[in-house]
């Protein structure tokens, strides 16, 4: 009784390697080389996701001192790591000095006198913003990616400098629709509007087509606190004009005040973009709603790293923290800009240094190439051990393919990617199982030309080559390991594939093929030669 626990095992291991690797389509995922698909390659911009940040320092400071009620004129860049306050209430410094404690205390800041105050950027903090940039750029666009309904993407960090980010999506229908949505900035503003001297009827009001036409207006040059951007519109004849809104420059709300997003429709059934605010948002947007009643206020959006205005409707009635925006949109064009302002803004300008499609025709050609040479690979073994080895050969054989059901039934488990050099991996792994079998054969042989018993050759064959086999295997382990730590897709997909069959290869040839030979020595008579 003591000796069928062994054939039980291989019977279960069998089964359960049955069940989970057959249907092998429903089972295996198949990687973008082999499915067809998009592979891209972004580089992130470090430097501009400081200037992110010097925005997004400029609208925090603006924000603070409104709701304390501080007047001042303006909040200006210098350079790319230094902003200044302009003209804030002289009579209230202590109360400044306070929110820039509290705002950015660990950045350098300077009194200038007469209410005007520098702070600036200390280069430790502007190298954690650089490096953090990568990181939330990543987080950012694997969210993307998943609310995409992309199955089994990669997204991750590539190469030494840490500022690439790696992207595969297999069997991606509209890869172009994909990339614009993943590098999409995804920032949405919204802005009051600095009117022109002179102008009464704010509503009607309507900006330049040119941005001389604009400094015209305000006597050659903008307010400190205003910038100048562009909105494309359609003009009656069919062409497209840009407007140049003049915007404050700090935002009352910006991307982060964010709480949610997703796409509506008009009482027309146009498609728009709802969205929802945060409770700070929300309180700061009912103010300034209600104190620019009547006014408009603009919809500024960042896409494709540039920042254009949406729309600029008028504030008919207070709004607190909900909101829509209307831009002509196609239902996609709003489903994909929902699902941006949801998933956040990307902190930095991001470049696609790669791109490429691998259409699924392609993917099946490598598919049936990879098959065909896997089997035409097996059967060449098959055939030489079944030759060289005699019956032994068979043994051989069925350990063989035990081995590749084995691999396919752990692949299946584990939902692993299939990739192109991951059969080549499969390959690799039929020609190591072979080489076990090999040395425990070729033991035995040499065990009975001592002229040693049949049961005797087969217990020293087995015993005296487990421990080279073990260490071949070992060190094989151990490259694939490196492989699937350091490499990229495709490389991990040939190390999971290979270390899978290497430990699929260990059982099946010590301890399979073992188990085949003890049914023949066990049948109760004296074995006098063994083929092999």
């Amino acid at each position: 009784m003591g000796t069928w626990w062994k054939p039980a095992v291989i019977v279960l291991v069998i089964g359960v390697a049955v069940f989970y690797a057959i249907p092998p389509e429903e089972r295996i995922h198949l990687g973008l080389d082999l499915r067809g698909g998009t592979h891209i390659v972004l580089q992130v911009d470090t430097d501009s996701a400081v200037e992110y940040e010097l925005n997004l320092t400029q609208t925090r400071l603006g924000q603070a001192l409104t709701d304390r009620r501080i007047s001042y004129a303006a909040i200006v860049p210098i350079d790319p790591t230094v902003l200044e306050i302009r003209a804030a209430d002289p009579g209230r410094a202590a109360e400044v000095r306070e929110i820039l404690d509290l705002q950015v205390g660990n950045w350098a800041i300077r009194d200038l006198g007469s209410g005007n105050w520098r702070i600036v950027m200390p280069p430790e903090v502007k190298q954690y913003i650089a490096n953090a940039a990568v990181t939330t750029t990543l987080n950012t666009v694997r969210n993307r990616v998943d609310q995409l309904g992309v199955r089994e993407p990669i997204v991750q960090k590539q190469g030494l400098a840490g500022d690439r980010i790696l992207i595969q999506l297999p069997g991606v229908e509209d890869p172009e629709r994909a990339v614009d949505v993943m590098i999409d900035q995804g920032l949405l503003e919204w802005k009051a509007v600095t009117y022109p001297p002179g102008v009464t009827d704010f509503s009607r009001w309507s900006p330049p087509t040119s941005r001389e036409g604009v400094l015209a207006m305000f006597g050659g040059a903008v307010p400190d606190d205003t910038d100048l951007y562009p909105e494309q519109v359609n003009a009656e004849d069919g062409s497209v004009l840009t407007l140049w809104w003049p915007l404050k420059r700090v935002s009352v709300v910006i991307g982060n005040d964010l709480r949610n997003a997703f796409r509506s429709e008009d009482q027309f059934g146009s498609p728009q973009v709802s969205f929802e605010l945060t409770k700070d948002a929300g309180n700061r947007f009912e103010a300034a709603t209600r104190e620019n009643l009547g006014r408009r206020m603009a919809i500024v959006l960042t896409a494709r790293n540039l920042k254009s205005v949406v729309s600029a409707p008028t504030i008919e009635d207070v709004i607190r923290d909900q909101g829509r925006i209307h831009g002509g949109f196609t239902l996609e064009r709003a489903e994909d800009l929902a699902l941006q302002l949801r998933s956040g803004a990307i902190p930095a300008k991001v470049e696609i240094l790669e791109e490429r499609t691998v259409g699924p025709s392609l993917g099946q050609d490598s598919i049936r190439a990879g098959v065909s040479a896997a089997a035409m690979g097996f059967l060449a073994v098959m055939g030489f051990m079944a030759i060289y080895y005699r019956l032994s050969g068979l043994n051989a054989v069925v350990a063989l393919a035990l081995n590749v059901l084995l691999l396919l039934g752990a692949m299946g488990y584990f939902a692993a990617t299939l990739t192109l050099p991951g059969i080549a991996g499969l390959i690799l792994t039929v020609g190591m199982a072979v080489d076990s079998n090999v040395l425990i054969f070729e033991r035995i042989r040499e065990e009975l030309r001592l002229g040693k018993t049949v049961r005797s050759a087969v217990d020293q064959g087995f015993g005296r080559a487990f421990g080279t086999i073990l260490d071949c295997n070992v060190t094989t382990l151990v490259a694939a390991f490196f492989l699937f730590s350091y490499g990229t897709g495709p490389v991990k997909g040939f190390a999971v594939t290979l270390t899978i069959g290497l430990l699929a290869s260990i059982f099946t040839a010590v301890f399979v093929s073992r188990q085949m030979f003890e049914l023949v020595l066990a049948r109760g008579r004296r074995v006098e030669s063994l083929s092999i």
